[in-house]
């Protein structure tokens, strides 16, 4: 996965995404929000991993699809969150930073692969 760069940020950033879950179901109580953050913020990675076993072309397109509609609904929980004040913004800017980087690397991926 070190050799794929968005598989592996997608893995680094799903992890985050779960230790984020724990601290609001825990310290916050907070549980619909961070439920949602957590099924589509691992869901990036996941379907990352099934596009680079994709069975063909189309496949992996439509993967990567996926993977780019969860982390930008992704993207919306966690503005949600730190808009409620759910979390802070000195945490919020570096996993907003870590998803938005992972949308550009999808965006640039579909389409090189849109243009093929």
């Amino acid at each position: 996965m070190k050799n794929n760069i968005v598989a592996f940020k997608s893995k680094v950033f799903a992890l985050r995404c779960i230790r984020l879950y724990k601290y609001l179901v825990s310290e916050k109580k907070e549980y619909v929000m961070s439920k949602q953050l957590l099924r589509s913020g691992t869901s990036i990675g996941a379907n990352i991993k099934e596009a680079l076993r994709g069975q063909s072309k189309s496949d992996f397109y439509a993967k990567l699809n996926i993977s780019l509609k969860e982390a930008s609904e992704t993207e919306y929980w966690l503005e949600l969150l730190n808009e409620s004040g759910y979390i802070e913004n000195n945490f919020f800017e570096g996993i907003y930073s870590e998803c938005q980087e992972i949308i550009s690397l999808l965006v640039a991926i579909t389409k090189h692969q849109k243009e093929q």
